[in-house]
């Protein structure tokens, strides 16, 4: 692969699930510059391919939970259509991630569930969790002020952080701690004094579980004025929301958390944030940041190819692509790919923390390892394998790196695909188990 091509298989591993052959062919045709405005003009189309995919139903929202707490038959039932309704969930959007024509909607829907997680373990609702994901999907290229903003008040994150024990008379301060350590700022940034006056600011904020819509309970709400990172005068959430998200700590702490997801993990001082944020800032437009990463001359840098490891919705989604396997059909099968999700341990809508998944080291293990080898058995034997098993023998090394579009192999992988090229079932196995294809 050339060294244009090896930049463009990059691009599109990073701005999306990997790059199928007829991916590869068009980018290449165009050339860099115009792949990567290809990518961000999707942000804002029409997506045909994720389009085809059924939208998931949900059963109406409860209106009786006295009865679900008094009747273990009721529950029991409440909680079973939870549980497929969460299944449907996780289908549907793996669905269409393995369908999408515009992938970086997808894949910056995928950044975007990391960096404000959510888990249904705690919100339960799927029809809420679907919501969330919606808006990351429909505002997540905007403004990411308007997008925090439009975040506090979804009902997942009202459930999420707790927002209906957040009293003026005992404040809540896990939304406040979290807008700022989280999602805005970074560690180190704020006082305790600031969290104790975010809070206050956000007294009141209710969800009404029945419709599902954000209110502010008056009664609840404390209107004394706050001073918060060093304004004073505070009084509402959306004060300090604006607050937050246009501060010089913010300026730098979303870029260097995207360049982060998206290139090779970063600190706020690292001197590529500093070209980051001239592109961010102060219109804190996120296709702004986006091209400015992906245009940036570190991103297809050797310090950054290969600096990630796929977490595992991008290598099962990138693999299933890879094969052209067809979206509709997974959104009605999904099990087995739940299957190994789970055993990956990223199973969507249920990350493990306000913190979300790790990166790179947080996904080799053992177990993982086993999971992975598992899973590309079984695929192999499922998909058309023909790209590989009708080239040459001394060939097919060189086949299946283009079939799965990877730059270059190792000496080592080298060897152990070409002693494998007799079998195209094991060597298309081995390759998707190789070190150079979990990286991304």
């Amino acid at each position: 692969m050339t060294t244009a091509s090896a930049s463009l298989a990059h691009l599109l591993r990073r701005s999306g699930f990997g790059a199928t052959a007829a991916e590869m062919t068009a980018a290449e045709q165009a050339g860099y510059a115009a792949t990567a405005e290809r990518l961000l003009a999707g942000l804002g189309a029409p997506d045909h391919g994720a389009a085809a995919i059924a939208t998931p139903t949900f059963a109406p929202l409860p209106t009786d939970l006295g009865q679900l707490r008094s009747d273990p038959s009721a529950r029991k039932s409440f909680t079973q259509q939870l549980a497929l309704e969460h299944r449907q969930l996780v289908a549907w959007w793996l669905a269409r991630m393995v369908a999408t024509t515009n992938p970086l909607a997808e894949k910056l829907t995928f950044l975007l569930h990391g960096h404000f997680p959510t888990a249904i373990s705690k919100v339960r609702f799927p029809q809420f969790m679907y919501g969330q994901n919606e808006l990351f999907r429909t505002q997540g290229a905007g403004a990411f002020d308007a997008l925090t903003q439009a975040v506090a008040v979804d009902p997942a994150m009202l459930i999420w952080l707790d927002a209906s024990s957040d009293k003026a008379s005992d404040p809540n301060e896990n939304f406040a701690r979290e807008l700022m350590e989280r999602f805005t700022m970074g560690i180190g940034t704020y006082t305790e004094d600031d969290v104790r006056a975010a809070s206050y600011a956000f007294t009141g904020w209710r969800l009404d579980r029945l419709t599902g819509e954000f209110t502010i309970d008056q009664q609840e709400h404390s209107p004394a004025p706050q001073t918060f990172l060093g304004v004073p005068g505070v009084s509402t959430g959306q004060q300090v929301i604006d607050i937050v998200t246009h501060s010089g700590a913010s300026a730098r702490f979303v870029p260097a958390a995207f360049w982060s997801h998206l290139a090779t993990p970063v600190t706020v001082d690292d001197p590529v944030v500093d070209d980051l944020t001239a592109a961010y800032h102060p219109d804190l437009d996120v296709t702004s940041l986006l091209r400015a990463i992906f245009s940036h001359p570190d991103f297809t840098s050797p310090g950054v190819t290969g600096g990630l490891v796929k977490q595992p919705v991008e290598y099962v989604v990138g693999a299933l692509r890879a094969f052209g396997v067809d979206g509709t059909a997974l959104a009605s099968r999904p099990d087995g790919v739940l299957e190994v999700l789970t055993g990956l341990g990223q199973l969507l809508f249920d990350p493990p923390s306000v913190g979300g998944w790790g990166q790179n080291e947080y996904w080799l293990s053992t177990a993982a390892a086993l999971t992975r080898w598992q899973f590309a058995g079984r695929l192999t034997t499922l998909v058309d394998l023909s790209p590989v098993a009708d080239a040459a023998p001394n060939a097919r090394v060189d086949a299946v790196a283009e079939l799965l579009a990877v730059d270059t192999w190792s000496t080592a992988t080298a060897e152990a695909l070409r002693r494998a090229g007799g079998d195209p079932t094991l060597l298309v196995t081995l390759a998707l188990v190789s070190p150079e294809y979990v990286s991304n």
